[in-house]
């Protein structure tokens, strides 16, 4: 069956959308790319571009909303490996670190753009931070009937295995294990304040 002209369309959509995440490296953010670079890797001729996104800016904010929606995905797979049993800490730091390493350039992105220079990307990658914490948040108010002290754990969380995530992000194996182990003992630091931080407050509320 022939290709339709949406097919072809929104193919080519996805080329663009790759070769832009192809692009990025450890020395090389979104800001430094360039069109025709983008252009180049998708195969396409540089007028080309403009009739899928309006400028880079654009571009940008959809690689931001793709990487949002691995976040997102990642975290449902987490709360599947919960719900298999064992230990919550350590799976959620494999699980980010199986995540780092099988999509080095989505992370790439949300790390760099996080605090770059473009406003719009700033606020785009933070908002896909927040509404990851939010769900780690809720994960964890089953346990925390505090939804502040949740929401607090949830934070200082996700701080950690983005710290981890990005120190991962060209190490070699050797060193990703010993980074995942002490994301795992950060976690537990944190698991371990939130309890006694919740437990003082229960006898502060009686």
């Amino acid at each position: 069956m022939p290709i339709t002209r949406s097919q072809q369309k929104e193919k080519t959509r996805r080329a663009i959308i790759q070769a832009a995440l192809n692009q990025l490296s450890a020395d090389k953010s979104f800001a430094s790319i360039s069109l025709r670079e983008v252009a180049r890797e998708a195969d396409i001729a540089p007028a080309s571009f403009y009739r899928h996104f309006k400028d880079m800016e654009e571009l940008g904010l959809t690689l931001v909303d793709e990487c949002g929606l691995a976040l997102r995905q990642l975290m449902r797979k987490a709360r599947k490996r919960f719900a298999e049993g064992g230990s919550v800490i350590n799976t959620s730091v494999e699980t980010f670190m199986e995540f780092t390493e099988q999509n080095p350039n989505i992370f790439r992105l949300l790390f760099h753009e996080r605090s770059g220079t473009a406003f719009a990307l700033r606020s785009a990658v933070g908002r896909e931070i927040q509404y990851f914490i939010a769900e780690l948040a809720d994960y964890l108010d089953d346990y925390n009937s505090d939804k502040s002290m949740a929401y607090t754990q949830a934070e200082a969380m996700v701080a950690v295995v983005f710290n981890a995530g990005a120190e991962s992000l060209d190490a070699k194996p050797s060193a990703r294990k010993a980074i995942s182990e002490r994301a795992m003992i950060q976690l537990r630091f944190i698991a371990s304040g939130a309890h006694e931080a919740a437990k003082k407050k229960g006898n502060l509320d009686q």
